[in-house]
């Protein structure tokens, strides 16, 4: 178990960013029965979710975020030092995508620039690495870019992932200030769980090849997707989060000494609603103070506490706000952070 402690570091600012084309999940395959599209469809929670075109990556999301970050704050470009990307779904296989953002977005060459290739937990783990930079190197400004475009990755063919996952993008700015106190960060990691949420082909492992790009008829159901298409074990992914997360939340709360009551907004990985319900109820958590944004973008994978944040809270952060982020998935890793905002200027969420 790490626990970490950063003192005078937190988020300034937050933009986001998603696809303008809406998914109605309720008409978004026509390979299944309409019942059964309704019944798995109300019973995860996610009606309406955003598809980036064919186009589109999750660095054009992650920079259009930023781009109106930069505007609404009035930030000198050549103040950032620091870029990191948090993505499983990058332009490209080499080089690295935040190497191309420190370019597009017009940023010093002196600017550090690495990504880090996380799934659900990449956001709290990215602002960890982030803020043991600020806080050790005296760094002036960072951006943690946050971006997936998981809708083209799993099949639609298959209905155990075929109406849950979205496509968004987010910029954080990042800044040592005395005003923000600690933050706490627990990160774990089960490698012997990596089977439970997996892309088998296309990697350096097993490459891409007609095999692995051939759809094929996967389970007893009729369910199809090729190799190179995600697949989620819901019922063991399941019981995993029910017996390390709300641990794990307790845990960080004990080292820290922090009271769990006292958190004014609790933001939870978007997963599904029964999942996030269970940890509540768990937990005994004041259900008024969990923003949710599950059923109008579905799973977002990292992206989706930011989001959450930016698109529930955005009116609702003035003055100093103390949040606990919690995300599981791919790995499988999970993380629970506790983290101070104060006075965080929050952009109204692009559209691209």
């Amino acid at each position: 178990m790490a626990i970490l402690q950063y003192s005078q570091v937190g988020i300034t600012a937050l933009a986001g960013c998603v696809p303008k084309q809406v998914i109605d999940n309720y008409h978004y395959t026509q390979y299944f029965p309409e019942e059964d599209v309704r019944k798995v469809v109300d019973k995860i929670g996610i009606y309406e979710r955003r598809f980036a075109d064919a186009a589109t990556c999750s660095s054009d999301l992650c920079q259009a975020a930023a781009e109106r970050l930069i505007e609404d704050n009035g930030i000198s470009r050549d103040e950032i030092d620091l870029l990191v990307f948090v993505s499983q779904t990058p332009d490209y296989r080499m080089p690295a995508t935040s190497i191309l953002l420190q370019s597009r977005l017009g940023l010093p060459s002196g600017t550090i620039a690495f990504d880090i290739s996380l799934g659900c937990s990449g956001f709290i783990y990215g602002l960890s690495v982030m803020y043991a930079f600020m806080e050790r190197c005296g760094l002036r400004k960072a951006l943690l870019l946050d971006g997936e475009t998981r809708s083209k990755v799993y099949s639609p063919k298959d209905r155990h992932s075929a109406f849950i996952f979205g496509d968004g993008g987010i910029a954080a700015l990042i800044e040592r200030n005395e005003k923000f106190g600690t933050s706490w960060f627990s990160m774990n990691s089960d490698g012997s769980r990596g089977d439970l949420i997996m892309i088998p082909g296309g990697g350096y492992r097993h490459p891409s090849s007609e095999a692995t790009l051939r759809e094929k008829v996967v389970d007893e159901y009729g369910n199809i997707r090729s190799d190179e298409q995600g697949y989620m074990k819901g019922s063991d992914v399941f019981n995993f989060v029910i017996s390390e997360i709300p641990k794990d939340i307790k845990r960080l709360f004990a080292a820290s000494g922090e009271r769990i009551e006292d958190m004014d907004w609790y933001v939870f990985h978007q997963a599904n609603n029964f999942i996030n319900s269970y940890i509540a109820r768990k937990l005994k958590l004041d259900t008024s103070r969990i923003p949710s944004t599950i059923h109008k973008y579905g799973n977002t994978s990292s992206v989706s506490i930011p989001l959450t944040i930016a698109d529930c809270l955005r009116d609702r952060m003035q003055g100093e706000k103390r949040l606990m982020l919690s995300a599981f998935g791919v790995g499988m890793t999970w993380a629970t952070a506790i983290v101070p905002f104060v006075d965080c200027c929050i952009s109204e969420i692009v559209e691209i």
